[in-house]
């Protein structure tokens, strides 16, 4: 089949219905899913403007909804290419101050929902001869700020996720890309969970103040996608800071560090 084709988790909003219509007007068939149906039915009405779509209800805290778009995406369009994990939350909080509730909603979301969506995605992709998995973590799971240890967690996760199938899968044919973007405008401060009001307050603020918006983060990531890049680091900032981590000594980078979030540590509660 010629006409490529790319499934999408979170795909009603922010930065998966961004990547969706970058996929779009690049000539892909793309099919969303998403656990708000009122916002991925609309979503799917904008995109069929643009070509072929589908929107299809999917919790990924649910491995059979992933499995039932794996299904529909083989019976109705004959397989995929291109698999994005993007459906995730937004937390924020002390250690001591985010409960384990919390935790474990985060984890169940952010990181065994990326692992579903390998997990089911695998054997299609291997049946097929090939495809590639693009995993949507953070700058977060490279660069660990304070105030911030279930977000960093979660995205170390799915960065570490990334890096073993990218060889255990080598020779299936199927690619992995990690997504690791910074702060840019998005309705992930909708789904914030925080300990306190100041780390929520943080970080909306820091989502709303962000240069760059949902729709350019998604262009650039289709690029990485496109080269099949392992590392997608879509703000040249975040970049430059990963590469600092990597050569300095961890006492000097520790130094940097609690000297850039001085103003994170500070009690906005």
């Amino acid at each position: 089949m010629s006409e490529k084709r790319v499934f999408i988790t979170g795909g009603a909003s922010g930065l998966g219905k961004a990547l969706a219509e970058c996929f779009a007007k690049e000539g892909y068939a793309v099919c969303i899913g998403d656990i708000n149906d009122e916002r991925g039915l609309e979503a799917e009405t904008e995109l069929l403007q643009l070509g072929k779509a589908k929107y299809l209800h999917c919790n990924v805290q649910q491995e059979s909804d992933l499995q039932s778009a794996a299904d529909w995406l083989k019976q109705e369009w004959g397989g995929v290419d291109i698999v994005i994990n993007n459906a995730g939350v937004a937390t924020a909080g002390t250690i001591d101050g985010f409960s384990l509730d919390d935790w474990q909603w985060v984890m169940d979301i952010n990181v065994l929902g990326v692992v579903r969506g390998c997990k089911v995605f695998t054997p299609l992709l291997r049946e097929q001869g090939g495809g590639q998995l693009v995993n949507i973590a953070s700058l977060a799971g490279l660069i660990h700020p304070p105030k911030m240890s279930s977000y960093c967690a979660t995205k170390a996760a799915v960065v570490a996720l990334s890096e073993t199938l990218s060889i255990e899968l080598d020779r299936d044919n199927i690619a992995v890309s990690v997504v690791c973007p910074s702060f840019f405008r998005t309705n992930l401060a909708e789904s914030v969970r925080a300990s306190d009001a100041g780390s929520e307050l943080m970080t909306r603020k820091l989502v709303n103040k962000a240069k760059l918006g949902a729709e350019e983060i998604a262009r650039r990531v289709y690029k990485g996608v496109v080269r099949r890049d392992f590392h997608i680091l879509p703000h040249a900032d975040s970049r430059r800071l990963f590469r600092l981590k990597r050569l300095l000594p961890f006492r000097h980078y520790r130094a940097l560090m609690l000297k850039q979030t001085q103003g994170m540590m500070r009690d906005r509660s």
